[in-house]
C-alpha cells in the first residue's frame, strides 16, 4: 500500500456545502470532550444525526404514535401514511426506483442476511458465491454460514497492492457454477470505490446474481439503483444521519418475488390456515411483526435533508476533504497510508498506521484532544490479514467535517509520537 500520496489538497469550500453552519445543525457536535471542542471523525462507524430528525423522531411519539397496516383510526393511519411515505423517500434518493422494492430491516447486516439466507435456499453443493478480500464481516460471515449449511463454495476476487480489486483476473473467478457475487460498493476500510456495474455485468452473463452492500456509498454520493445494475443493494440509516434500527435492503420487486420471507408471523402473510399459509406482497412478506416505525419515520427527515445538501456536493465535499486528508497525513513522513492514492478513486475514509504507535493507543491520545477516530479491525480481519496487519486507524469524513478537523488530526498524530519518545520525523 502507499506510504505517501501525490494528489493535491483541496478545499471543502469549493464544494458548496458550508460547514460552519452546517454544524450548527447537529446539536452534539457543541458537545465538549475532555474539555475540548469535538471533533468527530469516525463517521464510517455511524454519523451524527441533525436536529431535523431528531425532532421528526420525537413529533412522532407525541402525535402520531400507532401501529401500521392495522388500525383504521386517525393515529394508525397517520402512522401508516408516514412509515410507508419513507419507503418512497428512499425509492427517490436510489434514483426514483419502484418502492416496492423497498424492504425495511433492521441494519445493512440484516438486509445482507436477508439476501444469504433467503436467495441461498436456491443455491445447492457445488455452486459458488463470489466475495472479495476487502468485505466487512456482515458480508463474508452470512455466506459462509450458508457454505456450511449447503455446502455452497466461497471464492473471494483478490485486491491488488494498491487497494483495488484485480478486476484482470475477474474471469478467473466467474463461471458456470457462480450464482451469487456479493461485494461492496465502497470498502469501509480502503475507501475503494469499486466499479459495480462492469462485476455486475460479468456476473449476469453467467447468470449470477449481483448483491452490493452499500452501506459505505448511499450516505455518500448519488447512487443509482439502475445504472449499478445489481439485484439487490443494502444499507443502513444511521450512517446516514438517520437513526439507529433501520437498514434498508432494496431489492428489484421480480427478484423479491422469488424470494421465501425470513421471518414468519404477522403483517407478513395474506392468509394463515391452520395447515397452510399465504404470503403477502413485496415488500410486505418480508417485515414481519411491528416494524421500527418511529425511527423509519424519523429516516426520512434525514434523507431530505441529504437531499437539500445535494448528493453531488456531498461527494465532492467529501472527495476534497479525502484528497486534502491524503496530502497532510502523508506529508508527515512516517505514515502508512492504505487504499487507492487516487481521491477520485475513494470514498471518503482515509485509514492508516504509525509503524511505532499502536493504533489503540493513538485513538487513546487523539481523544484525550477531542478528536474520534476507529481503530481496530474495523469489521475487516480478512482484509487485515492481507495488509499484514492486526489493526488499523481510521478517519472518515461527513458533511460537518472540514481541513481543520484535519489539520487537529496531524497534530494529534504528532503529539501521539512526542508522548510515546518517538521522533516526529521519519529516520535518514
Amino acid at each position: 500500500m502507499n506510504r505517501n500520496s501525490a494528489t493535491s489538497p483541496g478545499n471543502a469550500a469549493h464544494s458548496g456545502l458550508d460547514v460552519e453552519t452546517l454544524r450548527h445543525d447537529f446539536p452534539i457536535l457543541a458537545r465538549k470532550v475532555h474539555g475540548r471542542p469535538l471533533i468527530y471523525i469516525d463517521n464510517a462507524a455511524t454519523t451524527q444525526k441533525p436536529l431535523v430528525m431528531l425532532e421528526a423522531l420525537e413529533r412522532f411519539y407525541r402525535r402520531s404514535n400507532a401501529n401500521v397496516h392495522r388500525g383504521i383510526h386517525m393515529l394508525a393511519e397517520e402512522a401508516t401514511a408516514a412509515y410507508e411515505a419513507t419507503r418512497g423517500d428512499v425509492a427517490r434518493l436510489l434514483g426514483g426506483v419502484d418502492p416496492h422494492g423497498v424492504v425495511f430491516t433492521r441494519n445493512a447486516t440484516e438486509a445482507l442476511n436477508l439476501v444469504a439466507r433467503s436467495w441461498g435456499q436456491k443455491l445447492a453443493a457445488g455452486d459458488e458465491v463470489l466475495l472479495t478480500e476487502m468485505e466487512h464481516h456482515s458480508n463474508l460471515v452470512p455466506w459462509w454460514q450458508l457454505s456450511q449449511a449447503r455446502g455452497v463454495r466461497l471464492r473471494h476476487l483478490p485486491i491488488r497492492d494498491d487497494g483495488e480489486l484485480d478486476l484482470a483476473r475477474l474471469d478467473e473467478f466467474i463461471g458456470s457454477r457462480t450464482k451469487i457475487v456479493s461485494f461492496t460498493h465502497v470498502s469501509n476500510v480502503l475507501g475503494t470505490i469499486n466499479p459495480v456495474a462492469q462485476i455486475a455485468a460479468a456476473a449476469h452473463a453467467v447468470g449470477a446474481v449481483v448483491v452490493v452492500d452499500g452501506a459505505q456509498s448511499v450516505p455518500h454520493m448519488p447512487v443509482d439503483f439502475s445504472a449499478l445494475g445489481c439485484d439487490f443493494l443494502a444499507f443502513s440509516a444511521h450512517k446516514m444521519m438517520g437513526p439507529t434500527g433501520v437498514g434498508v435492503l432494496y431489492g428489484k420487486p421480480e427478484r423479491l418475488e422469488e424470494m421465501e420471507p425470513l421471518l414468519g408471523g404477522g403483517e407478513m402473510i395474506r392468509e394463515v390456515h391452520l395447515d397452510r399459509v399465504t404470503w403477502n406482497d413485496v415488500p410486505h412478506k418480508f417485515e414481519a411483526g411491528t416494524p421500527n416505525i418511529a425511527d423509519v419515520v424519523a429516516f426520512a427527515a434525514a434523507i431530505r435533508y441529504l437531499e437539500k445538501l445535494g448528493m453531488e456536493a456531498v461527494r465532492a465535499h467529501e472527495r476534497r476533504l479525502t484528497a486534502y486528508a491524503l496530502e497532510r497525513l502523508g506529508g508527515l513522513g512516517f505514515l502508512i497510508l492504505y487504499g487507492p492514492p487516487n481521491p477520485e478513486r475513494r470514498g471518503g475514509v482515509v485509514t492508516f498506521n504509525d509503524p511505532l504507535v499502536h493504533p489503540h493507543d493513538l485513538s487513546t491520545i487523539l481523544d484525550q484532544y477531542g478528536i474520534a477516530i476507529r481503530a481496530g479491525h474495523h469489521c475487516a480481519q480478512p482484509l487485515m490479514r492481507r495488509l499484514n496487519a492486526v489493526a488499523t486507524a481510521r478517519a472518515s469524513f461527513y458533511v460537518y467535517n472540514s481541513e481543520a478537523d484535519v489539520d487537529a488530526l496531524a497534530e494529534g498524530l504528532l503529539e501521539a509520537r512526542r508522548y510515546f519518545g518517538h521522533a516526529t520525523t521519519p529516520a535518514r
